[in-house]
């Protein structure tokens, strides 16, 4: 590994010392660590880089996390894939709104349709006035504008912009005249029986990526000339001068802002105004040849979302003679892209906690005549089957994670040392599910000692296995320590995993398979 520089690789200590544990956010400022900071010795082991310090502070790195790449914020170009209009000759992105709301997986493929191309397509949203706000709450949040919190895309008798009327509308991005632009757009169709009104979408980053090729000078000078865009009316009045072609710092394309009925007088010499509105026409051109355009029909309950710093959308001139009616709200990709890094993240968590039922999970589970998983999900079933709250079916799904995952395995538990599995899988279950979850997981097995005290005949109910592992975990409970557990806010929801955990050694029986459970632990993750 090569050598890190020492002051990058304390500031990102994971300890509780430096990072709260809660929140992950730091516990020092980057001047307290000292002038002459230095790696007094490290070594890999099992995985990890190990660091003493100068000081005398010692850090753990997960090897894989030292050696990951920055993916960055997904904003540029970098992480988009550019599309002309025949790269859909099979179909646009779109999914049913049912599905979307139902699955996980569903959802996430959505979300990545928008961040990787820009848009997609809900169809069989309930075509009633209120409905894009629903769409948008399920990623993000409404950003109100001038326009409201949600607009009306139909003929205006009034209007202030010419997006209200009937005329064909060129592409174009929305807000260019606001900072920051509202970096989402929503299209609700609530009815569409005019002629005409087709929509369309334009990749901007991939017409700023052809003038880049066909005329580098060009793109540079949509990338560093500001311009004045401009929205006025009666109660609003607002300014934002930013260039065509926004780059980030490593020359990138990151943002288009481009319509036309929104960019108000450029000023400057002849020469920059002539260098201006040369490279301006032929990005223009760009947008507007017929590769690029791609166009569809939404129809009554379809809802569009795009990318409004990247694509450019349109809209075909229509007659009057039925009814065009969209509705509109704004919104923000960095929620989108939040809401899709934690989908992310629990399908990884559901990932590993379903490779521990598949993997060792399917070995035998100390001494009784089931498995680990057969156990672990005969405890759910019975969970479910009492119509036990979410929380506790996840808990008695999950109780003995600790036995397959922990330094210590529950072969060492048969060999009389305890392993204290569910400490470790509480422990572990943590990274992803609050105490409603972990607390029956941590004192399960307590519970089990708990009900030896209190409960007659409850011992003798117990499987010969069981009746070893008590020994091992510390026997019945005195009656002092009974009632000290009797008082802990998660005995009783312990008590009932443990009921269910007896109850789950039967050979052969027939229990839903762990992806059942994954919509219930999904909507109880973090």
């Amino acid at each position: 590994m090569p050598e890190l520089p020492p002051y990058w690789l304390r500031d990102n200590c994971p300890c509780a010392e430096c990072r709260d544990p809660r929140t992950g956010q730091k516990l020092f400022q980057i001047n307290d660590l000292r002038e002459d900071l230095a790696v007094a010795a490290q070594v890999e082991i099992e995985g990890n880089l190990e660091v003493l310090w100068s000081d005398g502070h010692r850090s753990r790195y997960p090897l894989a996390w030292l050696g990951a790449e920055d993916e960055g914020d997904g904003r540029t170009e970098a992480h988009k894939r550019l599309w002309v209009a025949a790269d859909f000759r099979r179909g646009i992105p779109e999914a049913d709104w049912e599905a979307y709301l139902a699955d996980a997986a569903e959802q996430a493929a959505v979300l990545s349709a928008v961040r990787r191309s820009g848009f997609a397509v809900l169809r069989g949203v309930p075509a009633v006035e209120g409905q894009v706000r629903a769409v948008a709450e399920t990623f993000g949040y409404v950003r109100t504008t001038n326009y409201g919190e949600l607009f009306d895309v139909r003929v205006e008798p009034d209007p202030n912009n010419l997006a209200f009327t009937s005329v064909a509308i060129a592409p174009h991005t929305d807000n260019p005249y606001r900072d920051p632009v509202p970096t989402l757009q929503l299209l609700h169709c609530l009815e569409n029986s005019a002629t005409g009104g087709d929509s369309g979408l334009v990749d901007g980053f991939k017409a700023a990526a052809i003038l880049r090729e066909e005329a580098p000078e060009d793109f540079a000078v949509l990338t560093r000339t500001l311009v004045p865009f401009v929205f006025r009316d009666r109660r609003t009045e607002l300014r934002a001068d930013r260039p065509l072609i926004d780059v980030d710092a490593l020359g990138r394309i990151r943002e288009v802002r481009f319509n036309n009925r929104s960019i108000s007088t450029l000023r400057g010499s002849t020469e920059e105004l002539e260098t201006f509105y040369t490279a301006y026409r032929r990005f223009a051109a760009i947008t507007l040849r017929a590769e690029l355009q791609l166009t569809f029909r939404l129809d009554r309950g379809d809802c569009l979302i795009f990318d409004n710093t990247r694509l450019l959308h349109a809209r075909t001139a229509f007659q009057q003679d039925g009814h065009r009616h969209l509705q509109g709200c704004y919104a923000d990709l960095d929620s989108l892209a939040s809401t899709l890094a934690v989908l992310h993240r629990r399908t990884a968590a559901l990932d590993a906690i379903a490779e521990l039922f598949a993997g060792e999970g399917a070995g035998e589970y100390l001494g009784e005549e089931v498995t680990m998983a057969e156990h672990m999900l005969q405890a759910a079933a019975a969970a479910e089957a009492a119509d036990a709250p979410p929380h506790l079916i996840a808990a008695a799904l999950l109780h003995d994670v600790g036995h397959i995952q922990g330094a210590l395995h529950g072969r060492d538990l048969m060999q009389g040392q305890d392993n204290r599995h569910s400490d470790t899988g509480a422990h572990w279950l943590a990274q992803w599910f609050g105490p409603e979850v972990t607390e029956p997981v941590r004192l399960h097995v307590a519970a089990k000692r708990y009900l030896c005290t209190v409960e007659p005949g409850y011992r003798a109910r117990l499987s010969e296995a069981s009746e070893y592992t008590l020994k091992v975990q510390g026997g019945p409970m005195d009656e002092q320590q009974a009632a000290a557990f009797a008082e802990l806010p998660g005995a009783a929801d312990a008590v009932a995993v443990r009921r269910w955990d007896e109850q789950a050694k039967t050979a052969g029986a027939p229990t839903p398979d762990f992806e059942h459970y994954r919509p219930l632990l999904a909507s109880l993750m973090k």
